[in-house]
């Protein structure tokens, strides 16, 4: 592991934010499924990042079950409508962050990404 983790974490959730941003770019072309499910396995990842950089000392695997549980939550707080998160939610960084509409298909597609991204933790990133 190098000398900063949390700076290699925070490097990692920043490319990977530039990656799902780049996937759902019309630039990119992609067809509407592939960057819908594309950005979303990558927020996955970025939110396991972001985990591994609050909790440089955890181990993937409890990193990537808190990792699930805030992606999870974020899915389900969809569920919720109030008036100021609603407004939020129709932001452009609202939706990339919180999203619009609960879907089950979004939970799948967040663990896929998050299972990666510990497993390359475990055995690449701290492999003594």
């Amino acid at each position: 592991m190098p000398r900063s983790p949390r700076v290699l974490y925070a490097t990692l959730a920043i490319a990977t934010i530039a990656a799902g941003l780049a996937c759902r770019s019309p630039m990119l072309g992609l067809a509407p499924f592939y960057a819908k499910y594309a950005g979303s396995i990558l927020w996955g990842g970025m939110v396991y990042w972001l985990v591994a950089m609050l909790t440089p000392k955890s181990h993937p695997a409890v990193a990537a079950g808190l990792a699930a549980l805030v992606a999870i939550g974020s899915e389900f707080s969809q569920l919720i409508q109030i008036g100021w998160l609603d407004q939020f939610r129709a932001t452009r960084i609202g939706v990339l962050l919180l999203g619009r509409y609960f879907a089950w298909t979004d939970i799948a597609a967040y663990l896929v990404g998050i299972a990666p991204a510990a497993a390359l933790d475990r055995l690449v990133l701290r492999r003594t």
